[in-house]
């Protein structure tokens, strides 16, 4: 059988029943999109990103791994990376973090899949065709299934919402840096080659 080219809006959402199995598998069989999954079980489809926003995403992991490397307290992954939360949902923060001893916890078969576990860490970085009100529905998600501190970067508007359990997301514009606080203790984020 010849494969099909479709061309997709820049996302789009479908309401389809899968199993866990079939998501992953849908995922592996079609790796130049980015798939996640809501907890309602609607499907989103994500073309890969642009040269600019994946080179600043490159440079975010960069420094994530690299402060990660350098303490060992946990492993930090990119944006292919998928979680599946406990609400369900399944999803890839453009880069995020986990601690050690939860990532230990998990069988090599549940390392090897999308982790059944909400990361301790997310970002998430807008580009230019991201829906903001979207974007935050998602930190919000993340926060409630488990994150303890969540970074939404706002190229457009100039500006990070830092999202923390139990609180108002806080907006602070135009940083030079972002701190991990206690939850990346020590690691500072350069926002010069990302903003």
């Amino acid at each position: 059988m010849d494969a099909a080219t479709i061309t997709l809006p820049p996302t789009i959402e479908l309401k389809i029943d899968l199993t866990q199995e079939q998501f992953f598998q849908l995922c592996q069989d079609n790796r130049d999109y980015r798939f996640e999954r809501t907890a309602s079980g609607e499907l989103i489809i994500m073309p890969p990103t642009g040269s600019e926003t994946g080179n600043r995403n490159i440079d975010l992991s960069y420094q994530l791994q690299g402060w990660s490397r350098h303490n060992n307290l946990g492993l930090a992954f990119d944006s292919s990376s998928g979680f599946t939360l406990p609400n369900g949902a399944e999803r890839s923060p453009d880069a995020s973090w986990v601690r050690r001893e939860r990532w230990d916890a998990l069988t090599p078969e549940e390392q090897s899949r999308f982790a059944p576990l909400c990361p301790d860490f997310v970002v998430e970085l807008r580009s230019r065709t991201d829906s903001l009100e979207k974007l935050r529905t998602k930190m919000q998600e993340y926060i409630n299934n488990g994150t303890k501190l969540g970074w939404l970067i706002d190229r457009k508007n100039q500006r990070v919402e830092i999202y923390r359990p139990n609180q108002d997301a806080e907006i602070i514009p135009n940083p030079a840096s972002l701190s991990g606080e206690d939850v990346l203790p020590g690691f500072l984020l350069d926002l010069a080659s990302i903003m």
